[in-house]
């Protein structure tokens, strides 16, 4: 027997579940998550799920959607990447120039061929100045060389110097995938640099809960596919952990439902993540997961994660119509539950005569400076000394002469996630309709007031008008995670989309899912799904009935499903994949590539009989540094040959081989 305990942090809950791998779930907890000390969170979390007298923990593992938010919402520590030997165009292709913002860029002679051979020298000089120059102004660096998957040695060189000059987090590209595509490639390095910071603070806070609490337990985090890796080693590829927090959904939903076909959907304060389970396996995007519109090159499960919560920013486009999201703020019934002296400035901005841009709007504090203070800019600082008390009202944090300059620069602090904004969101809708009962009731009131009068653009609303507006936003969120379903099951089962708001697809699933007394149409339209939905986190008693009434469907929301992730975290194995590949130079000649370098052979069989090998005892290296025991390694040939007409392979046109070895193995515990 052993006892297990899975933590998940999430945008707005820290959850924590305690397992027992013969009983099942025997205890869990939910708390707020406190992004300014992740610690107390997850401690609140773990002192609720754990009993009196604690039993001795054999695994502690964690799964997290920081990752996934501060992709989806834009936010993360400030990079620079250095690019070894990509043509300046590279910035334009695969949303590079986008995902980097203001950040810095360098491009630096450099870079491989095909084969493997250099195709300009490392200019060393130049990546010395570029460090220097940037480092007192960057929390990590990322390094991509072209080509680098089949030599990285240009890679590790700057690695080795960024190390040498500054100490700060570097990513390399070659560490992260296999796969051709150098802008796609520098891209998700891109990410996993900005996630470095993030995933440190995370990890930190559990190392001290767990120290304080006496558990010596080996401490894992879950990778985007659901397998687990030892923290100091995710501490190295963060990226990889882009959608832990989804994945593990996926794990705890098989769990606990006990379900093998279905979808699942999994709805958070910040994003609602959609997955389909086949043969009780969750489906893997082997092409690299899409997250808030980027395309990474991380093997995850094939999640479909769109912007909806129940803490969802609240806005309406120029047609009029409201829309949900992919913002996360903090519900104003929370932020009064939190500091109630925001209720008295509430009360005096709905007692006006006369509404204003920012009423029922907050800005405070998320976390610490990551970064010198001295970085910061003076509008910085100005604005985010202002917050050193707690929140303050927007209509007071930007009143002054330089207002464009200081929404400016509270715009930059947001999206390096430093400082948040409070509103009024569906949690609060929810509050105010009475289906919820948790925080500040009349905080959420006095926000749907406000934004009622906003809405009709009018200086006085009725309670008709003010439960009208929340109704709106319930209904909003339940059409909206209908349709991250139905985007599912086209993509999935279809490879379709539904883009274009006018297209005749888009509007038929509107009109399915606004119902029929919404429309004034000519005929009905209704959605069936072929698979149960089976409904886990906080939000989904709230939203999801409506959801799967709407798509004709049974909904299963299982017992503990508030805390599935944390469930999940714990469900999962050890697994890591190694990739070799052999290119052929010239007639009976090839070479190898490896992570680890190249290898020339003057025979092919020979050239696989060492790729193979070395797949394997690479393979089974990592899992065992990954944090697994008792690993089996499982091998997969891969021949890619151009028929050469004749209907005969041997004749065709022999491109390469892939070999892929996949190690899995279970989790070390402690006293195991």
């Amino acid at each position: 027997m052993a006892i297990l305990l899975g933590i998940d942090t999430g945008g707005t809950y820290t959850d924590a579940a305690l397992l027992d791998d013969e009983k099942g779930v025997i205890g869990f907890g939910k708390s707020l998550t406190t992004k300014h000390n992740l610690y107390l969170g997850i401690r609140s979390a773990v002192e609720a799920a754990l009993p009196d007298p604690p039993p001795e923990i054999n695994l502690v593992s964690l799964s997290t959607t920081l990752a996934t938010n501060a992709v989806v919402e834009g936010r993360g520590c400030p990079v620079c990447l250095l690019l070894l030997g990509y043509p300046p165009d590279a910035l334009d292709r695969e949303g590079l120039s986008q995902a980097l913002g203001s950040d810095p860029v360098v491009f630096i002679d450099g870079g491989h061929t095909i084969t493997g051979e250099e195709q300009r020298p490392l200019d060393l000089n130049a990546a010395r100045q570029a460090i220097t120059m940037h480092a007192g102004h960057t929390a990590a660096f990322a390094v991509s060389g072209y080509l680098g998957v089949y030599n990285p040695s240009h890679e590790l060189a700057v690695r080795n110097m960024v190390r040498e000059l500054t100490g700060l987090p570097v990513t390399c590209g070659h560490e992260l995938t296999s796969n051709l595509n150098a802008p796609r490639r520098a891209l998700t390095t891109v990410l996993n640099a900005r996630l470095i910071p993030l995933l440190q603070q995370l990890i930190q806070a559990v190392q001290d809960m767990l120290s304080e609490k006496a558990i010596h337990a080996p401490l894992m985090v879950v990778k985007g596919d659901g397998s687990l890796i030892k923290a100091s080693v995710a501490l190295e590829h963060p990226v990889e952990t882009i959608l832990s927090g989804p994945a593990a959904s996926v794990v705890g939903a098989r769990y606990l439902s006990k379900m093998e076909d279905v979808f699942v959907a999994d709805m958070g304060g910040t994003t609602t993540d959609i997955a389909i389970l086949r043969a009780g396996k969750p489906i893997l995007n082997e092409e690299g997961a899409i997250i808030g519109g980027w395309k990474t090159m991380v093997e995850a499960v094939s999640v479909h994660t769109s912007g909806l919560g129940g803490d969802s920013q609240i806005t309406w486009d120029k047609s009029g119509d409201m829309f949900l999201g992919p913002t996360r703020m903090v519900p104003l019934s929370l932020l009064a539950h939190q500091y109630p002296a925001v209720l008295a400035a509430l009360r005096q901005q709905v007692s006006q005569a006369s509404f204003k841009l920012h009423d029922g709007q907050f800005a405070l504090r998320q976390r610490p400076l990551d970064v010198a203070r001295e970085n910061l800019t003076p509008f910085q600082t100005m604005v985010w000394e202002a917050l050193a008390d707690g929140p303050v009202a927007l209509d007071l944090l930007l009143e002054s002469e330089v207002t464009m300059l200081k929404s400016y620069a509270l715009e930059r602090l947001v999206e390096h996630g430093l400082v948040v904004i409070s509103g009024f969101t569906p949690t609060d809708a929810a509050h105010a309709l009475g289906y919820i009962q948790e925080w500040s009731l009349e905080g959420a009131n006095l926000g749907a007031e406000l934004m009622a009068r906003q809405a009709g653009k009018c200086t006085s609303v009725s309670i008709m008008q003010i439960r009208d507006l929340c109704q709106k936003v319930v209904h909003q969120i339940t059409v909206q995670a209908g349709k991250a379903i139905v985007s599912t099951a086209l993509a999935e089962g279809y490879h379709m989309n539904m883009n274009g708001k006018n297209s005749l697809g888009r509007l038929l699933v509107d009109q399915a899912l606004a119902g029929q007394d919404d429309l004034d149409t000519l005929m009905g339209v209704s959605l069936t799904l072929r698979r149960p939905l089976v409904a886990i986190g906080a939000p989904v008693r709230t939203y999801f009935p409506a959801v799967a009434e709407k798509m004709h469907t049974q909904l299963i929301i299982p017992d503990h499903a508030e805390v599935a992730n944390a469930v999940g975290a714990v469900a999962g194995s050890v697994m890591q994949t190694l990739r070799a590949f052999i290119k052929p130079l010239a007639p009976e000649r090839f070479r190898v590539h490896l992570p680890v370098g190249i290898q020339d052979f003057d025979n092919f069989e020979e050239a696989i009989a060492y790729a193979t090998e070395e797949a394997r005892s690479l393979a089974d290296e990592h899992a065992r540094y990954a944090g697994a025991s008792a690993v089996q390694v499982h091998i997969s040939r891969k021949d890619q040959i151009i028929d050469s007409g004749n209907g005969v392979p041997s004749g065709g046109f022999f491109l390469g081989t892939e070999i892929k070895a996949t190690a899995i193995g279970r989790p070390k515990l402690a006293n195991g």
